[in-house]
């Protein structure tokens, strides 16, 4: 068991506050509301896949008279990465369970759905839970990325929570996971199991978002983590003046993280991938902007500043997107390609592909840098697909940039200095001690995924709306997983799942931060948020991402 620092030690006595609506869980009765929000038009072919959940409306609460409630047996489990909050999750789940009945008992499945899956499953109780509330990190439980897929490990599912006796079962994930959780969800009551299925919005990277879905938990934390990272290299370039500090920030689908960092830090560069997809910018032309930048904060004597990147930036980029499409299917596990360049030497290996490539991705291959088209042919999964986020993108930049501006300076249109640093914000933002934000979001989910349970609902998400309120004035509500679902290309297959939100160009965020850039790149109107506060006022210690800030409808503040 790890040792505990003395702010964690004062971490673990910190009470999260509840919406109003939670602090008379027992008196609490559902109300169905009619229709509901979903992403868009319902796929008949959802409806096909999921006759069982499909019809089921969003439920919200309200207050009716106390009544005595029946003791409850729940499982719990983490899927996915870490995500920092879900050790509250767990506390949430906990303590309503107790004030509903104290007989009740709460299961944790270790090491992710394989617990599910292999029945290994530890009960959680009072003396377990006081070494982990407000604790950052999944260790608790465990976690694991195994999906339940096939037959047999949906019936060993099935077993398992029938030998528990389990009344509920809640899956702690991003947008996959929750997949899972309306699968499960769907399988359970066709096999006539009782065992209801609540899902839990978690991922760092925000794109677990939609209508019902204001933020998933663990971004809050994440960002603010990283943009005390970004601050203070900020604050280190405006002291030094002599470094480009190229970013990679979490994020393989979308630029959230790097958005919310770019507002909280104004760096005087953020690539956001969604935009660059929607210009079809080509990586040359990204390549020339940045130049651009350098060129101009040149002129002002400024051979320093910082530049922001998402981690998916190179699958936004529709050259290299299509270039790794064609990677993919030439040098898939089945095809003779991949054998023939195992046994090629490494300059042999890049000009032995190049000749199988279109025209378009053999001149976007060959543009690239021997270092990352070594990566794109050598860092492969099994399969032979390329890994995205082995792909030192900030790398990248940094080479082609050097290269456009050596170009510039032997023609005379720049004189300035380059030197550049790369860095890799990423796993430091998934375990860390939560923010006050997430541990009372995600201590609240839990008390609505319980509810959920009680009133025995199934295939549904645990849902906190009006997050940009104070937490008293938070709203409660479950939608259910089917209004959240679309179909997509998985592995050469249509499959429903939980769809992942890409950065709104059209939203208040983005285009208050399209307004602002132009300021930040040659002014140095650098700011640095500094640490998580854990204490003090809460206009300090509540604060809320400030892209929900700008996406709710009356701006209003933490106060």
């Amino acid at each position: 068991m790890r040792v505990l620092s003395s702010l964690e030690k004062l971490r673990l006595t910190f009470q999260p506050r509840l919406p109003s609506m939670l602090q008379a869980l027992e008196r609490l009765i559902p109300l169905f509301e009619p229709g509901g929000i979903a992403q868009g038009p319902l796929d008949h072919r959802i409806a096909h896949r999921f006759p069982q959940t499909i019809n089921q409306t969003p439920v919200s609460f309200v207050t009716g008279d106390a009544k005595t409630h029946k003791a409850l047996r729940v499982g719990v489990v983490f899927s996915g990465g870490q995500a920092a909050g879900g050790h509250n999750i767990i506390s949430g789940l906990y303590d309503a369970l107790m004030k509903l009945n104290p007989e009740s008992k709460l299961y944790g499945f270790l090491n992710g759905p394989n617990g599910i899956i292999n029945n290994q499953a530890k009960e959680i109780d009072a003396e377990i839970l006081k070494n982990y509330r407000n604790l950052g990190g999944f260790d608790l439980l465990g976690s694991g990325r195994t999906k339940i897929e096939t037959s047999e490990q949906f019936q060993a599912a099935l077993k398992t929570v029938h030998g528990l006796h389990l009344d509920g079962l809640v899956i702690v994930g991003g947008d996959d996971s929750n997949t899972n959780a309306a699968l499960l969800a769907e399988y359970f009551l066709l096999k006539n199991c009782q065992t209801r299925v609540i899902g839990t919005p978690k991922t760092i990277d925000g794109d677990l978002k939609n209508a019902s879905i204001e933020v998933s938990f663990g971004f809050d934390t994440a960002c603010k983590t990283f943009s005390q990272t970004i601050g203070s290299i900020l604050t280190d370039s405006l002291s030094a003046k002599k470094y480009y500090y190229f970013i990679k920030l979490m994020g393989r689908s979308a630029s959230h993280i790097t958005l919310e960092c770019a507002l909280k830090c104004h760096p005087n560069l953020a690539l956001i991938g969604e935009e660059i997809a929607a210009k079809n910018l080509s990586l040359k032309a990204i390549i020339q902007s940045i130049a651009d930048l350098i060129c101009a904060r040149a002129e002002k004597k400024k051979n320093y500043g910082v530049i922001l990147i998402p981690e998916g930036l190179v699958e936004f980029i529709p050259e290299i997107k299509f270039l790794i499409q064609e990677l993919n299917a030439l040098l898939a596990s089945a095809k003779p390609h991949l054998k023939e360049l195992d046994s090629l030497p490494k300059k042999e290996k890049i000009r032995y592909v190049a000749e199988w490539l279109t025209p378009p991705s053999k001149e976007c291959f060959l543009f690239l840098t021997e270092e990352i088209q070594l990566q794109l042919l050598m860092e492969r999964d099994p399969h032979g697909n390329v890994q995205v986020a082995k792909i030192e993108t900030e790398r990248l930049l940094i080479d082609l940039v050097k290269a456009e501006l050596a170009i510039r300076k032997k023609d005379g249109a720049y004189t300035g200095g380059f030197s550049a640093q790369p860095l890799f914000c990423g796993y430091e933002g998934r375990s860390c001690l939560p923010s006050n934000f997430d541990c009372q979001y995600c201590y609240a989910l839990g008390h609505v995924a319980v509810l959920l349970i009680h009133t025995k609902l199934t295939g549904y998400m645990s849902c906190i709306s009006d997050l940009h309120l104070p937490v008293e004035h938070w709203g409660i509500q479950g939608i259910p997983l089917t209004q959240m679902m679309g179909m997509e290309e998985r592995n050469g297959e249509l499959k429903s799942v939980v769809l992942k939100a890409l950065v709104d160009l059209t939203g208040k965020p983005f285009t208050f931060f399209a307004q602002e850039r132009k300021k930040w790149e040659t002014e140095d109107m650098y700011c640095d948020p500094g640490p998580i506060q854990f204490f003090g006022p809460l206009a300090e210690t509540d604060q809320i991402p400030l892209t929900l800030y700008h996406e709710s409808s009356k701006n209003l503040l933490i106060v």
